[in-house]
């Protein structure tokens, strides 16, 4: 049977409804693959949404789902609290060697930025050495979420231009890349040369906070920069009393071979948010990790003072055990895939370019994210570039799942994936730009 947006009862996002695309009718899942209503079998290469960072129903999550549930289903954490909150706030706190003081639950990425959002700008209101603050320094090419405050501190984009209106004032900069860097420097040599006109402005002007995805900018194109970049972010944040945010939504829970990216940067943020692989992609869960300085401008019985900011399911226990053992596994093998996942793409650049020649450019590779542009004469760089829905498409002759944004092709699979679903990934890649034509 097949499917298409107007034919559903659900309103299937990030779809243009009369374009006419047969949705897939999605009935099983298990490890890297997913099974359709026909009974087809399919390759999740992006982790559905960068998500499932150990697979489908992987069994240690389920136990833990299935053990839960016979115990508690929900409480609300307002005046509460439950044994599944307080073992993975430990749990997430430890992973940061306590370089964060209070874990705050939401439900989802966006949530969990606009959390960040709020402790931000109250931190200046709750300060008695401070004057308040109310905007914030953001990126072009950053996506930080689809809520108000998330999509104003985002790059602006065709994510959120119909609703600019709406925006409350950030100073935007061009984001840092270091695959095409516009000062024609090179990573290991450079000067961050790409944060001078930031620095004049944030010395000239007090801003709440520097908000950034760390590494990597993931939704708008996989564009991979230098931790020095970070490294001088936080420099300047410092010295002039801006709080540094981190998103790690989508590198949190080990994607760059490191638990954090802030981790592997070597550089700590004074906020950091994160989700999707919080739970491996089982349940929506969000977190915003919180420095203890900034804690203690909320630890007053003024109740002015106080963070009075809530979602009806936050915390929930089902939600919290299962990150709770998304949290061990990480610990005990998903480190270790993402190395060897890192390896075996590695090993695979040479002969995809030289496959395919000058169909593509920039290939890269940063812990489980492999990543390329297709070479065409569209200038259109943008989500909506046509050729990505046109590479989606063909993929699904070789029944595999990707996501393309625009003409950045990449692929984010769970870190367990086998070398075969691999070999599958990259041969479906290969046939599929193949029959593209090359550019001059």
């Amino acid at each position: 049977m097949k499917y298409n947006p107007i034919q559903t009862y659900t309103w299937v996002p990030l779809t243009i409804q009369e374009e006419g695309e047969n949705l897939i009718h999605i009935v099983k899942a298990e490890g890297e693959f997913v099974t359709d209503s026909e009974g087809n079998t399919w390759i999740d290469a992006i982790a559905s949404w960068w998500t499932m960072i150990f697979g489908h129903r992987h069994p240690a999550l389920v136990a833990a789902l299935k053990t839960q549930i016979e115990e508690l289903d929900h409480i609300m954490l307002a005046g509460h609290i439950h044994p599944a909150a307080e073992s993975l706030s430990k749990s997430l706190l430890e992973l940061t060697n306590f370089d964060f003081h209070k874990v705050f639950y939401s439900d989802n990425g966006s949530n969990a930025v606009e959390i960040a959002l709020k402790l931000a700008i109250q931190y200046y209101q709750n300060h008695p050495d401070l004057i308040p603050r109310s905007e914030f320094l953001v990126f072009s090419n950053s996506y930080h979420g689809d809520s108000i405050g998330a999509m104003n501190v985002s790059g602006k984009n065709y994510f959120n231009r119909i609703f600019s209106d709406l925006r409350f004032p950030t100073k935007e900069f061009p984001a840092p890349n270091c695959m095409n860097c516009p000062w024609g420097k090179v990573a290991n040599s450079c000067s961050t040369e790409c944060l001078d006109d930031l620095e004049s402005e944030i010395k000239q002007k007090d801003y709440v906070g520097i908000v950034i995805e760390p590494l990597v900018f993931g939704a708008n194109g996989m564009l991979f920069y230098d931790k020095k970049v970070l490294v001088k972010l936080r420099e300047l944040a410092t010295k002039t009393h801006t709080l540094l945010i981190f998103d790690e939504v989508f590198t949190g829970m080990g994607r760059l071979g490191e638990v954090f990216a802030y981790q592997k940067a070597e550089t700590k943020p004074d906020l950091l948010v994160m989700a999707k692989g919080l739970t491996g992609g089982m349940l929506p869960l969000g977190a915003t990790l919180v420095s203890e300085f900034i804690y203690k401008q909320f630890l007053s019985k003024d109740p002015y003072r106080a963070f009075f900011h809530a979602h009806t399911m936050t915390g929930n226990p089902l939600a919290c055990s299962v990150g709770y053992a998304s949290v061990k596994l990480l610990q005990e093998t998903g480190l270790d895939q993402v190395k060897k996942l890192e390896e075996g793409l590695q090993k695979r650049v040479e002969p995809f370019q030289k496959t395919l020649g000058k169909r593509i450019e920039n290939v890269r590779v940063m812990g489980g994210i492999f990543a390329f542009e297709y070479k065409e004469t569209i200038a259109e760089d943008e989500y909506l570039n046509p050729i990505g829905k046109q590479i989606r498409e063909k993929m699904k002759e070789f029944r595999v799942l990707l996501r393309p944004l625009g003409r950045t092709i990449y692929i984010t699979p769970p870190y367990n994936i086998s070398e075969k679903s691999l070999d599958q990934i990259f041969l479906a890649l290969e046939q599929t730009l193949l029959s593209f034509p090359e550019s001059d």
